[in-house]
């Protein structure tokens, strides 16, 4: 047997992910373990830690939207009613993330993650006191968006779980809706025209509450729209 084989064979019992009389030999079975993917039990493992980081992005972006919804300007009487929308919406729909992320934890026979990602937490506690502004609010809800959203598309190709998958991706969409509204708020305030998302109804027409919401309708990405895998293939 090729010694690259008996190698990996011998990795992997000093690992312990095979035991002792399992491989008695260095033979077909080894041979055969060599070409096989990563054990079951280790996918699930991974997609169980990717699962509970994802978790831990929702549960930091639900208490960094809390904390500033008690700002005045983002959830006080003085704040624009679209932005209070929006922040009240996202809030909730973060939440809704969370709790189905855990509840598939919890399927893969993992704990629960309550706690917020902790590097990011960080970022958030030093910049609570810069928060003097929409501006500043919206800079740092961004960089929490964005960096759920690219983990999410990131990791999308690494989970083994059907259903871990599929709710990844529904909540990467939805992930990617939130920073493309943030990114045109922040257009908006760089530009020196925060008033053009005011609902002062002299003020492009008067836009209704419900505008600061209608970027991100549902809380996880439908696919009821979507093409069947054979439509466009070509026959």
């Amino acid at each position: 047997m090729a010694p690259e084989v008996c190698e990996e064979r011998r990795r992997l019992v000093r690992a312990g992910m095979i035991g002792g009389g399992a491989l008695a030999t260095c033979g077909l079975g080894a041979a055969l373990l060599a070409l096989m993917p990563r054990p079951a039990f280790a996918d699930q493992a991974m997609d169980v830690q990717m699962l509970q980081t994802s978790a831990s992005l929702e549960n930091l972006a639900v208490a960094t939207y809390v904390a500033a919804l008690s700002l005045p300007f983002i959830g006080g009487s003085s704040a624009n009613a679209m932005v209070r929308a929006f922040a009240t919406r996202t809030r909730d729909q973060h939440a809704a993330h969370a709790r189905a992320l855990n509840a598939a934890i919890t399927q893969l026979g993992g704990k629960a993650q309550p706690a917020a990602d902790p590097v990011l937490s960080d970022v958030v506690d030093q910049a609570k006191a810069t928060l003097s502004g929409l501006g500043p609010v919206v800079d740092l809800a961004s960089r929490l968006e964005t960096a759920a959203a690219q983990t999410y598309a990131h990791n999308l190709a690494s989970l083994s779980d059907l259903n871990a998958r599929n709710l990844t991706a529904s909540i990467m969409g939805v992930e990617a809706q939130h920073v493309a509204v943030l990114n045109v708020v922040r257009a908006l305030v760089t530009a020196g025209v925060p008033q053009l998302i005011a609902l002062d109804p002299s003020v492009v027409g008067g836009f209704p509450a419900a505008v600061g919401s209608a970027g991100s309708p549902d809380s996880f990405m439908k696919t009821d729209q979507a093409r069947p895998p054979d439509e466009g293939a070509v026959r």
